[in-house]
């Protein structure tokens, strides 16, 4: 693969760096740089601004909103965005369902759902993991029977990113008992709004409310929301995975998380020097950078071979692992390079009214909030255990 850019590509690259000059909100971009908590209303405007230059889903097809983009195009685009500190456009909706509803959905789905998703009406989340069912995702047990021309779904989630925001949740039910657990699974759309839904906050180690957990009692959900056929559901899951573990990957976060740590070390003094100077520093800083720079060349593969008419196979299994140790590689190099200072942060639930002066660097107080909340890249999307699996049973043939 040529990893040269040509002088098109460097043309975009300046395109995107004016968009964000221009459009990126300042205080946005200091939130995101500073690892401080998105609102909904941030995200929600960052998701508009997007879509008004036509930038948002930047891998659908051009007939149903999409951009057109080379990969390379869309490699620079998340590259610049990360290192301007824009904020991560939420993946449920654009990079997790649509490229379901655009395989395995109906027109009429697709035609419903995804402008809906485009213009930010319909904000969605994911209803998959459950207590005992998470990187063992066949071993779901919540239960939807079908009543004339609706199911009646029964059961929990668990770990349900940002979905005390959610309209809606593409959900995986159980719908048949009687067969192999992969082959009984469907895969519905339900309306958070329906009676009989229930969401309780779970608290994070570092003090946030990110996840919940979502009870469903007797709720009602249309057949016709439905995503393709009866007990097919596990190939629709699967598909959606490798998406959602290729965006987990973060080439473009990670490469900026770096270019602040590297901005630490040169601050940072060891011994009156450099931290940045210190050979044990600098030897782990050097491998995490090569680590980053061969993703970055995987990821560009993945992204060529999806450009070609496929979809992220089991590589996307080979990102995930790489990507998620990376960046919690970065994490930890960061604390350690703060040292003290990066001992104490200030919890979500205390951010608010909190007047008490940072304990050292102004960018010290989130890094200690962001290496707890971190450790959790390497479990969910499929623990790293799991990835290894896949890739030794789809790659490697064992």
């Amino acid at each position: 693969m040529d990893m040269s850019y040509s002088p098109e590509e460097q043309a975009f690259r300046e395109e995107v760096r004016q968009f964000l000059r221009d459009d990126l909100p300042r205080r946005l971009s200091d939130k995101v740089r500073g690892a401080r908590k998105l609102t909904r209303q941030d995200m929600e405007e960052w998701h508009a601004i997007l879509n008004r230059r036509g930038w948002l889903a930047n891998h659908w097809p051009v007939e149903y909103g999409g951009t057109g983009w080379t990969p390379v195009q869309r490699h620079i685009f998340e590259e610049e965005c990360s290192a301007a500190g824009a904020p991560r456009v939420i993946p449920f909706g654009i990079s997790m369902l649509a490229p379901v509803l655009l395989k395995y959905g109906t027109e009429e789905q697709r035609q419903h759902y995804l402008p809906r998703i485009l213009d930010g009406t319909d904000w969605w989340c994911q209803g998959y993991s459950e207590p005992g069912a998470g990187s063992d995702l066949a071993s779901l047990k919540t239960r939807a029977v079908r009543d004339g021309d609706h199911y009646v779904v029964n059961g929990q989630k668990t770990w349900t990113t940002l979905g005390h925001f959610a309209d809606w949740m593409f959900c995986l039910v159980r719908t048949d008992t009687e067969v192999k657990a992969q082959e009984g699974i469907s895969f519905l759309l339900i309306d958070m709004k329906t009676p009989g839904i229930e969401i309780r906050p779970i608290i994070t180690i570092e003090g946030g409310h990110e996840v919940n957990e979502v009870f469903l009692d007797d709720v009602r959900v249309p057949v016709a929301n439905r995503v393709g056929e009866e007990n097919k559901g596990w190939t629709y899951a699967k598909y959606l995975l490798t998406y959602e573990r290729t965006n987990i990957a973060g080439v473009g976060a990670s490469a900026a998380a770096l270019d602040h740590l590297k901005d630490i070390a040169r601050h940072q003094k060891k011994s009156g020097r450099p931290l940045i100077d210190d050979p044990y520093f600098a030897a782990r800083l050097a491998q995490v950078e090569i680590d980053l720079d061969a993703m970055r060349t995987t990821d560009m593969r993945v992204l060529a071979s999806v450009a070609g008419g496929g979809a992220p196979g089991a590589e996307s299994s080979m990102l995930k692992i790489k990507g998620t140790v990376i960046r919690q590689e970065i994490n930890d190099l960061t604390r350690r390079a703060l040292g003290p200072y990066a001992a104490p942060f200030v919890s979500e639930a205390l951010e608010d009214g909190y007047n008490e002066p940072p304990i050292g660097p102004d960018y010290a107080n989130p890094v200690a909030s962001s290496y707890f909340n971190n450790r959790k890249l390497s479990i969910f999307g499929g623990s790293n255990e799991i990835q290894k699996n896949i890739i030794s049973k789809m790659i490697l043939g064992l």
